[in-house]
C-alpha cells in the first residue's frame, strides 16, 4: 500500500462523510454569500466533494483501477443525493449513471479479450465537467446567484451532453467487441 493507493482508499472512505453532511440536517446554521444562501453543512459537503474529486497525478497499477472507481462512486453518490434533495431531475441522473455502467461493462468485455480500454480525452473532460457541475449544484449556485446566472443548471446540461457523447464515442470506437459476443 503506497501513498497513491492510500489516497485513493481515503477518497472512497470520505464518500459517506460527504453524504452525512449533505443529507443529515445538522443544525449548524446557514450563511449568505454572493446573493445566495447555503447551509453550513451543505458548504462542508461541497468542500469535501471538491477535495475528494481532486486529482493528485500519482499513478500505480492498482490506482489505474481504484481511481476511476473512486470517481464513479463519488459522482454516483452525489447525483443520487442531489436527486433525493430535489436539485437534479432523476432522468438526468439516470442517463449519466447508465452511461457509467454501460462503459464499465464495455471495459469488462474488453478485459475478457485481454484488452484494456484507456480513458479517452473526451471521458477525462466528461469527469471534469461532471465535477464542476456537481460542485456548482452543491454550492447552491454560489457565486453565480449574484449575477442571476443559472450556472449550476447550465453546467448540469453540459455534463449530461458530454456524458452521452463520450459514452457514444466509447461504443463506436469499440464496437468490434460486440462481434465476439
Amino acid at each position: 500500500m503506497n501513498l497513491p493507493n492510500k489516497i485513493t482508499i481515503i477518497r472512497i472512505l470520505f464518500i459517506p462523510v460527504f453524504l452525512l453532511f449533505l443529507l443529515v440536517p445538522f443544525p449548524l446554521g446557514e450563511f449568505s454569500v454572493a446573493g445566495g444562501k447555503i447551509a453550513v453543512s451543505h458548504f462542508i459537503a461541497a468542500m469535501l466533494f471538491i477535495i475528494d474529486a481532486r486529482k493528485y497525478s500519482l499513478i500505480t497499477d492498482l490506482g489505474k483501477f481504484l481511481d476511476p472507481l473512486a470517481d464513479k462512486l463519488l459522482i454516483t453518490a452525489a447525483l443520487v443525493a442531489l436527486v433525493q434533495m430535489g436539485i437534479v431531475p432523476s432522468w438526468m441522473a439516470i442517463i449519466i449513471l447508465c452511461r457509467e455502467f454501460a462503459v464499465t461493462a464495455l471495459r469488462l468485455i474488453a478485459v475478457k479479450e485481454g484488452i484494456v480500454i484507456a480513458a479517452s480525452n473526451l471521458a477525462k473532460w466528461k469527469t471534469r465537467v461532471q465535477v464542476v457541475s456537481i460542485s456548482a449544484l452543491l454550492l447552491h449556485n454560489i457565486p453565480f446567484t449574484y449575477f442571476h446566472l443559472p450556472f449550476n443548471m447550465i453546467s448540469l446540461w453540459a455534463a449530461l451532453i458530454i456524458t452521452v457523447v463520450s459514452g457514444w464515442d466509447y461504443f463506436v470506437k469499440n464496437r468490434h467487441f460486440f462481434h465476439s459476443i
